[in-house]
């Protein structure tokens, strides 16, 4: 069993270096080799664009969270109702408002922005679709 869990992790990690060793695009400098592929700007600059989607990033982890402590709430309510002695009610209701907080997050911070910066720094992108791939 002991060789066994050795055998394990030295695999995992000659996996890991491997992969490691055949990514070629783990660098931020874009891949010039020359002084203006590594500078700072360049750096700055691919950072500032890999950042770019975050905030509708955090919007749709915060609808897809609030959705499900929601439908959990509702269910530990659900679970109260059955057998109030076995589950607080206020289980389901912390859910609940959970839930709701989280959904409206985004709406909330898109009014903080507005208000803050009246609008002209900070533009948030809506969500129309969300695709997994290209």
């Amino acid at each position: 069993m002991k060789q066994l869990k050795k055998f394990y992790y030295t695999m995992g990690v000659s996996m890991t270096m491997g992969l490691m060793g055949l990514s070629h695009t783990a660098h931020a400098g874009g891949g010039g080799g020359g002084a203006s592929g590594s500078s700072a700007n360049s750096i700055a600059e691919t950072l500032t664009e890999s950042i770019a989607q975050l905030p509708s990033l955090i919007s749709a982890l915060s609808y897809l969270a609030g959705v499900t402590l929601g439908t959990l709430g509702v269910l530990k309510i659900k679970d109260h109702v059955e057998n109030p002695q076995q589950t607080p009610l206020k289980d389901g209701a912390m859910r609940l408002a959970t839930g709701g907080a989280l959904l409206a997050l985004p709406t909330i911070f898109s009014a903080m922005v507005t208000a803050v910066d009246e609008g002209t720094n900070i533009t948030q992108q809506d969500i129309n679709a969300i695709s997994f791939g290209s």
